[in-house]
């Protein structure tokens, strides 16, 4: 199975795919999509939604796992994370991808097995998890990296309370 996860943003789009092979993560392709600030609001969405579709198109992921937002202070950037989601989740699912979202807490649970983690925590365990020499950087990349390890380690049991066969 190969797992799209996705750490979305307006200005950065983390994004890492992880192929799972019984209990084996091998780190397929990450980088990040970045947008120019300054740039209107809707083609920063544009390039999103175009960067994100084609790297769906070229790497042919079987689900993808996007971040829920954490919304905090800042609610004008949480409107844009927002809307980058959304355009994230609209290219997949054009593409009849399932698409599974998951809180901070949840990854952070899953990939250092706390939930309240630090940050520098959760990057060393994806380093290690996927066998790489560093932590990937920016730091999205990482955090899109560990999305993926989440539903990787999150699908099967999800796919077994909801009976759904073994892929």
């Amino acid at each position: 199975m190969r797992v799209l996860g996705i750490d979305p943003g307006i200005a950065i789009v983390g994004f890492g795919f992880v192929d799972k092979d019984g209990h084996k993560l091998t780190p397929v392709q990450y980088g990040s999509i970045e947008t120019k600030a300054g740039t209107p609001q809707e083609t920063r969405l544009i390039q999103v939604y175009e960067s994100a579709g084609a790297l769906m198109d070229k790497y042919k992921p079987d689900e993808v796992a996007v971040e829920k937002l954490f919304f905090n202070r800042n609610v004008t950037t949480a409107f844009a994370v927002g809307q980058a989601r959304g355009v994230i989740i609209l290219a997949a699912a054009q593409r009849g991808l399932p698409v599974a979202e998951y809180t901070p807490l949840q990854v952070k649970q899953a990939v250092v097995g706390y939930g309240k983690a630090e940050k520098r925590q959760v990057q060393e365990m994806v380093r290690m998890f996927l066998k790489l020499s560093a932590v990937p950087k920016p730091d999205d990349v990482a955090d899109a990296l560990a999305v993926a390890i989440c539903h990787a380690h999150s699908v099967v049991l999800t796919n077994k309370l909801n009976g759904v066969p073994k892929l």
